[in-house]
């Protein structure tokens, strides 16, 4: 096989993406540049209005963008979505598991109603999500990407009310590599990014909670998520086809190693 120099592309003309939590923080901004880069876009959350306002966005760039009301804690809802964004576009190539909660309790104060949401929205629904992504590709015989977005908290947890969350997004590394060994032979590539802490609705919610963190970072900053475009667009493109399995963690040197 003959390679471009250098083997570097960010064009996703053809390509079908699925992104779950879209309607604020990184989701928003992940369907943003998967669209400027060609990719039609499946828009995934609760919030129906605000998927439609981002979806006549992208159209009035002169990109593709399809609606798709959802939640993540109805297994049925979570297929019907996969089927809704085939129906739309087409057959959905690349899978970003975007949506996510905090926990924001203490754990020995959490009711189980809200351990079982958590872990529903964190770890299951993009279990499922990527479950039923992968089969159509499967019967298709087409190659795939899923992106799982894991978090800083997967690795380490400064005792800080989240200890859920932590559970919930290592979770989501193991996922991640269990399920990449699992569909190489398909050619679908599995990998997660681990954002540290990046500007988002839950962030806010998070500082109005503990205060400014980013005080502690040796940075003295929150992220902004463009500076997660370059990562989200080299494990959706071309570029990474050798690369599954993996956890690439961007946290603007916030964590210890």
């Amino acid at each position: 096989m003959s390679y471009p120099l250098p083997n570097v592309s960010t064009d996703l003309s053809g390509q079908v993406a699925l992104v779950t939590g879209a309607s604020s923080g990184l989701g928003l901004r992940f369907a943003r540049v998967l669209a400027a880069c060609g990719a039609k876009v499946a828009l995934a959350a609760r919030r129906l209005d605000r998927l439609e306002g981002l979806a006549e966005e992208i159209r009035s760039a002169g990109g593709q963008a399809a609606a798709i009301a959802m939640d993540a804690t109805d297994a049925d809802q979570l297929k019907a979505a996969v089927e809704a964004a085939q129906d739309k576009l087409g057959l959905v190539s690349i899978l970003v598991n975007n949506a996510g909660i905090p926990d924001a309790q203490r754990a020995h104060k959490m009711p189980p109603e809200l351990i079982d949401r958590v872990l529903d929205i964190n770890v299951r629904a993009p279990f499922v999500l990527a479950c039923e992504v992968a089969r159509r590709l499967i019967e298709a015989k087409q190659p795939g990407r899923i992106v799982n977005i894991a978090s800083q908290a997967a690795f380490e947890y400064g005792g800080n009310g989240a200890a859920l969350y932590s559970v919930s997004k290592a979770a989501v590394v193991r996922m991640t590599e269990t399920l990449a060994v699992e569909w190489s032979r398909f050619h679908i590539n599995v990998n997660a990014i681990a954002p540290g802490a990046f500007a988002s609705e839950m962030m806010d919610g998070m500082l109005e909670r503990v205060g400014d963190i980013s005080q502690h970072f040796p940075r003295k900053r929150i992220g902004d998520p463009a500076q997660l475009d370059s990562t989200l667009l080299f494990l959706v493109g071309p570029a990474s086809d050798a690369v599954t399995g993996t956890c690439v963690r961007v946290d603007d040197g916030q964590g210890s190693r």
